[in-house]
């Protein structure tokens, strides 16, 4: 802009001593004077540009000064967030339970704090997708998958509430097998490399039992059995122990069907999640997540 402006000013001081020889004294006059005008000018015009891009600088400073404020505020908060769980997983040592369940909570600001570094992207890129049928001919109804897990070898399982079986698929998505269950199939978690608990419910029927099923050379075998005193929504296997929810509540169980506590309750809601402040209670109905808690700090 400067050299703009020195550049301006020597062009019209060139045209003027041109236009100045051989002129009188009350022209020259004149001159002088219009070439102070237009000087005057031309600095009057530079000066209203340089005010009016330092008041953008300014304005863009403040942008600036207020993004990284809340980026700070946000840091500092994830900071205290994540040295509290540094301290509670002190603290919690070898019980399993606790683990998990902070596991779980930390996973999500561990999460919030790499997105606000930019260091995270999308959780989940996907590659590719296809659409498989597992639709079989002795199906009375549509299929409603409402549970899914993958076995070691590739295969995968799949739970179709309304028609109330557990389907084998191999490698290529292809029903292989099926077993029929008592009521309709809810959800399905891993118990070893080749063996699954369903969690079985029919509100109606008062069917509320968790089954085990086992896949023994592309073949599904029915095992063992236990029946629950409540609903039998979602379930999941975490070393050695079953958590089982009935949508409002959320229990712990032994592999052999013993009770071993119930961890969180919450009946005022209706097989949905509910924030509580720091006490989430998360259930599903018709979905394929697992079933956990995070309690209070205080637990």
């Amino acid at each position: 802009m400067i050299e703009q402006m020195l550049g301006n000013l020597n062009t019209y001081i060139d045209k003027c001593d041109n236009n100045s020889v051989g002129t009188s004294g009350g022209n020259e006059q004149y001159l002088k004077e219009e070439m102070c005008r237009s000087v005057l000018s031309i600095v009057n015009e530079f000066d209203n540009i340089t005010t009016k891009e330092l008041n953008e600088m300014k304005d863009e400073v403040l942008s600036i000064k207020e993004s990284v404020t809340s980026s700070i505020h946000k840091c500092t908060t994830l900071h205290n967030d994540l040295s509290q769980f540094h301290e509670l997983v002190q603290k919690i040592g070898d019980n399993k339970e606790l683990c998990l369940i902070a596991s779980i909570k930390c996973k999500h600001i561990i999460q919030q704090a790499l997105t606000l570094l930019g260091k995270s992207g999308k959780a989940f890129n996907v590659q590719r997708k296809s659409v498989h049928n597992v639709r079989i001919p002795s199906d009375s109804y549509e299929c409603s998958i409402t549970g899914i897990c993958v076995l070691t070898d590739g295969q995968v399982l799949v739970a179709d509430s309304k028609n109330k079986r557990i389907k084998l698929l191999n490698q290529q998505y292809q029903v292989v097998n099926h077993w029929d269950v008592t009521a309709g199939p809810w959800d399905i978690c891993l118990i070893t490399s080749s063996e699954v608990a369903v969690a079985v419910n029919d509100h109606d029927s008062k069917i509320h039992e968790v089954q085990f099923i086992t896949v023994n050379q592309g073949k599904l075998v029915s095992g063992r059995k236990f029946q629950l005193q409540h609903e039998c929504t979602c379930i999941t296997h975490h070393q050695g122990d079953l958590f089982v929810t009935s949508g409002k509540e959320l229990y712990k169980y032994s592999l052999n069907g013993k009770l071993i506590c119930s961890l969180y309750g919450d009946r005022s809601g209706d097989y949905t999640g509910k924030n509580h402040c720091e006490s989430i209670l998360i259930t599903c109905v018709l979905c394929t997540g697992i079933c956990l808690a995070i309690v209070d700090k205080g637990v």
